[in-house]
């Protein structure tokens, strides 16, 4: 089964606030199922073609952000990635007709791992 959700990043303050929002990510994340793997499609990343991140190692936590407390710069969410379901994504697509590309080295833009770090700290379920 597949679901999906849209949830809003806001402010990358929210990693290390404790305040609505913030609550409702972590109870959320405990009344649903453990997903086996996440897609996020992020507006962080611009290119010509619809790009897939395609990698079975650690992403890079990118601070894609400035001027905030230092704190935030020190988080990181060490989530893997997946070329197995990165490829069955691209496929998909591609049956659609919606051409698309992979890419091995980006990391995860502030938009994905804080809220991620909020739904599941812990970083065990892959990402693409």
């Amino acid at each position: 089964m597949t679901t999906s959700f849209f949830f809003a990043h806001g402010s990358p303050m929210i990693a290390i606030e404790d305040q609505r929002y913030t609550q409702f990510l972590r109870q959320f994340a405990q009344k649903i199922e453990k997903p086996k793997a996440i897609a996020i499609f992020t507006a962080h990343w611009e290119s010509q073609r619809l790009t897939i991140s395609s990698t079975d190692d650690i992403y890079e936590t990118i601070y894609d952000f400035f001027g905030f407390p230092d704190v935030l710069y020190t988080l990181q969410y060490p989530a893997r990635g997946s070329v197995e379901i990165a490829t069955k994504i691209a496929d998909l697509l591609s049956k659609q007709g919606i051409p698309n590309q992979t890419n091995s080295t980006r990391g995860l833009d502030h938009g994905s791992w804080v809220i991620l770090k909020l739904l599941y700290p812990q970083a065990d379920i892959p990402v693409v």
